[in-house]
């Protein structure tokens, strides 16, 4: 049986968004369900960050304020520092540069003590620009399945959570929306995810369905910030991004070998169509091409696949497409 004094470790990991900062740490500090602990981490900021966390250094609920010495050039290197640090039945890792709803953290924790067998539950997210302002950008698409869910709440077998939604794209795709269960983490033998760059968030997310179900609340209360210097954008002008999300779809692949034919073409066409459209110099396109043709024979072919699947998919409905395929 696990025994926690503090229910829910919260930690906030901070590079150069002095700016935000103070907004988010409130934002914790104001949830309604007060039973955590705030782990406040630093990776080496070059702004007025460590003035900011320095202000809420004596506060009782804030169980560590560790900065470093060197950045260590990735965000994932910091999730792993907070969770070893954390003491929580429940984990929140609450983007520095993001807010929330005073109601996240009790209705997350309704949700993940109602369904004990869940690993982690997910929140809608209103996205803010710079300024805090709601933007009409809509990153959970929610259709009518969820829309009309009178319990404004799924419950998703962990590995038909994978094959149906993360295997397209990361619908996970804000860890401030997410509370986790330490127990399902402390399960993972693969912590390949803590090394990447880009899409390591991703590869966590699929890791910790495999050891529980997965709730989705249909309701936005965490608040994801939508800016020019976010990682998500840099991936997408380097190409980095897609290259890790790749080895991602490879990975899933290799645990789910049922995935057919059809299904599997389309999401490899999406990779050849996602590299033709970048905005990049075009040896590292050829690379990239050359990398996807390691990875999955025929992407030629494949890309046709995807596009005619995205033509006549309203026509023929055994075509499988992302949106169809989605629980």
């Amino acid at each position: 049986m696990e025994n926690h004094s503090i229910e829910v470790s919260v930690i906030i990991p901070n590079y150069n968004y002095a700016r935000f900062l103070q907004r988010r740490i409130e934002s914790v500090l104001s949830q309604t369900y007060t039973n955590f602990e705030l782990i406040l981490l630093d990776d080496a900021s070059t702004d007025d960050s460590i003035s900011v966390l320095n202000n809420y250094r004596d506060d009782s609920r804030v169980r560590h304020l560790e900065v470093n010495s060197k950045n260590t050039g990735s965000p994932f290197a910091q999730w792993q520092k907070g969770i070893a640090l954390s003491r929580g039945k429940y984990i929140w890792i609450a983007e520095s540069d993001d807010a929330a709803e005073t109601l996240f953290l009790e209705k997350a924790i309704a949700a993940l003590n109602q369904y004990p067998e869940a690993s982690f539950c997910f929140l809608g997210s209103h996205c803010i620009d710079e300024s805090g302002d709601i933007l009409p950008t809509d990153f959970d698409r929610w259709g009518s399945k969820q829309l009309k869910n009178a319990h404004h709440l799924g419950v998703f077998d962990g590995e038909e959570y994978i094959l149906h939604n993360l295997y397209w794209r990361n619908y996970i795709y804000n860890a401030s929306g997410v509370v986790f269960r330490k127990q399902c983490f402390e399960q993972i033998k693969d912590l390949s995810c803590f090394s990447m760059r880009y899409s390591g968030d991703w590869l966590f997310w699929i890791e910790m369905a495999r050891h529980g179900k997965v709730i989705e609340v249909y309701e936005k209360l965490n608040r994801f910030r939508v800016h020019g210097v976010s990682t998500t954008k840099k991936a997408q002008r380097t190409g980095e991004g897609i290259r890790e999300d790749m080895c991602i779809v490879k990975k899933i692949e290799c645990i789910a070998p049922c995935i057919g034919w059809q299904k599997k073409s389309v999401r490899h066409g999406s990779f050849y169509k996602e590299i033709k459209r970048l905005s990049v110099a075009i040896d590292v396109k050829q690379k990239l091409y050359q990398e996807l043709n390691l990875l999955f024979k025929g992407v030629i072919s494949s890309y046709y696949v995807e596009r005619f699947t995205k033509s006549f998919s309203w026509l023929i409905p055994c075509l499988i497409t992302r949106d169809k395929d989605r629980l």
